[in-house]
């Protein structure tokens, strides 16, 4: 995992999720998912979730999510993957972020593994997003 330093800013661990799946979807990432594992892990509070259509677009999503949170202050404490482009872990500290290329994404089904989880409903988030553009 390649570290980076972490400039910490105070950032609400849903809003920062929230900038991510946002990001995701500007990307046109495919089947995005937010999880609330706050209950069930102390590994973080949300895992995103998300697919490209190539590795190409894995990459482009993983760079897009992590220039907008360095433009909010926001350093992962590591990023794993992005050479391959085939599943880009971004670690956030309360936000972990996982871009996988589609067959690899069916290959570990994170959402059944974290199955305890609570889905958070993004279609409100990122139809706002939607509806600033049009």
């Amino acid at each position: 995992m390649k570290h980076v330093k972490n400039t910490r800013t105070i950032m609400d661990p849903l809003a920062k999720a929230l900038s991510c799946a946002r990001e995701a979807d500007d990307r046109k990432a495919s089947d995005i998912v937010l999880l609330d594992v706050s209950r069930i892990t102390t590994l973080a509070d949300y895992f995103l979730i998300c697919s490209g259509r190539s590795s190409r677009q894995v990459q482009g999503i993983a760079e897009a999510v992590q220039t907008r949170l360095r433009e909010l202050g926001v350093r992962p404490l590591g990023v794993e993957g992005e050479r391959e482009g085939h599943w880009v872990l971004m670690d956030y500290g309360d936000v972990i972020v996982h871009i996988f290329y589609h067959p690899i994404r069916e290959l570990y089904d994170l959402e059944s593994l974290w199955s305890d989880g609570t889905v958070v409903s993004l279609d409100e988030h990122l139809a706002v997003r939607h509806g600033e553009s049009s």
